[in-house]
């Protein structure tokens, strides 16, 4: 089956299935692609952390403030994003700018050049010219970089306009992300801003978000520097498309787990009722002075779970209370 195949067949499954309208889902599944975002950026910070940090306003041990706050950003300008692209907005440069301020707002910093100055907390746009690592091929001249961003939202809000099928509106979103991230308009915080606008043009088009998954930052890397070395979007595209079957088949594999888990939960916990339900019976009969607390001693269970047995019991017409709670005893009837 070919990989476009694989991922609508998927998707539509994860749909039949009703995975992303389980309670919370959008919450946590947010969670988790920002978790992945910024560990791809070195932060250590785990999901459960996350979870504790968004939720309860409880810090990390161990874990450093820059850390906390990139997440903390991030989810800010997650947010906005999901917002504006509820609303369709149209992509421009200030749209832009303002959600890498929101990225980079406690993380950013302030820098003087022959230029003059700028912040990237503030979402401006660099004045330096950067490489992709030490020894890097150098990204666009920064002279360059205001015009190539607004071809570039010209070409975005065009593209937006066009109808497309789900597998094209994946890989526009993917487009999206390698040429964000090759124009590299902000002195930091590109690579987050690229799966920003990917997730961003997913979530206006109803689409399971895409998740880079920290544990394949090797491969990611590797194919955005051959896409940009080969000229071609393919590796980057196929990249993509694998990550996102492999989430998806992740996902269904999980929730089918959890559901089969919760059944078997469900019927270990009906034979223990009927266990119960038995040795209460049994110890009736031998013994009908017996108290619920009592009875709850010799089967080992609560005295409270004991008396809903009791109370189903005698509701079922099998026994009934002769006397007081004290000095009183049960009958016990035939459940033929």
């Amino acid at each position: 089956m070919a990989k476009v195949d694989q991922l609508i067949a998927l998707l539509e499954r994860y749909k039949r299935l009703g995975i992303d309208s389980q309670i919370d889902y959008e919450k946590f599944y947010l969670y988790s692609i920002i978790t992945h975002s910024t560990a791809i950026e070195g932060s250590t910070v785990t999901e459960i952390e996350n979870q504790l940090l968004f939720d309860e306003g409880i810090s990390a041990k161990g874990k450093t403030i820059v850390e906390q706050m990139m997440n903390l950003d991030l989810k800010m300008a997650y947010e906005e994003s999901i917002r504006l692209a509820k609303q369709h907005s149209i992509i421009t440069v200030e749209l832009l700018k303002s959600l890498s301020r929101l990225l980079m707002k406690n993380t950013g910093a302030a820098y003087k050049t022959a230029l003059g100055e700028f912040s990237s907390s503030n979402g401006d746009l660099r004045l330096v010219n950067v490489t992709a690592g030490a020894g890097g091929k150098s990204y666009l001249s920064y002279q360059k970089v205001p015009t190539r961003l607004q071809e570039f939202c010209d070409w975005l809000n065009e593209k937006r306009s066009i109808p497309m099928s789900v597998a094209e509106r994946y890989d526009l979103s993917f487009e999206a992300h390698y040429r964000l991230v090759t124009i590299h308009p902000w002195v930091d915080g590109n690579g987050r801003m690229a799966r920003l606008i990917m997730n961003h043009i997913q979530f206006e088009f109803g689409l399971i978000p895409s998740k880079v998954l920290k544990e394949d930052k090797g491969d990611y890397i590797n194919a955005i520097i051959q896409t940009r070395e080969t000229e071609s979007l393919s590796p980057f595209l196929d990249f993509m498309t694998e990550e996102m079957i492999k989430l998806l088949t992740s996902d269904i594999k999980s929730y089918l787990e959890s559901i089969e888990g919760s059944r078997e939960k469900t019927t270990e916990s009906r034979e223990k009722n009927l266990k119960s339900r038995e040795k209460i019976l049994s110890l009736l009969k031998e013994h009908p002075e017996y108290s619920a607390r009592k009875l709850a001693v010799e089967i080992g269970i609560t005295a409270k779970a004991v008396e809903k047995h009791l109370a189903k019991l005698k509701a079922e017409g099998l026994i009934q209370r002769v006397g007081p709670d004290k000095g009183g005893r049960w009958i016990l009837f035939s459940e033929t």
